[in-house]
């Protein structure tokens, strides 16, 4: 399987637990890798035989601008969903980090990785 990496998005959104989280927001930045078969855009050389890039970077930016999540599990789960409705796209490997992390004495970064397939997606929705 060929696959597709976009890195550094930059959101801003409220993800997290604590009340100011939620009130405030912080920074966040995702990076994705999608599995697909780039075969057919590799011979044709045109958009629609791939995915629109700007349109998933776009979709990350506004679910992270516009939902609001405890957990940062969710937030990265909901990414995910919404980037395997796209008809190429058949799995896809979601880093989601937490820039500034409210841990007293912690100047680090806290990352969420989750990977999905489209088959998963399939089995759940009939579960």
């Amino acid at each position: 399987m060929d696959s597709i990496s976009i890195t550094g998005i930059r959101c801003y959104g409220y993800i997290g637990f604590f009340p100011e989280e939620k009130v405030l927001g912080q920074w966040f930045e995702v990076d994705l890798i999608l599995g697909l078969d780039l075969n057919a855009a590799s011979k044709s050389d045109a958009l629609e035989d791939t995915v629109d890039y700007g349109s998933i970077v776009n979709t990350v930016q506004q679910l992270v601008k516009n939902s609001k999540f405890a957990l940062l599990e969710k937030a990265a789960d909901t990414i995910a969903t919404a980037i395997l409705q796209e008809p190429l796209v058949q799995n896809v490997k979601v880093s989601l980090t937490k820039l500034a992390a409210p841990i007293p004495d912690f100047s680090g970064k806290v990352t969420i990785e989750i990977t999905r397939a489209k088959e998963a997606l399939v089995y759940n929705s009939f579960s």
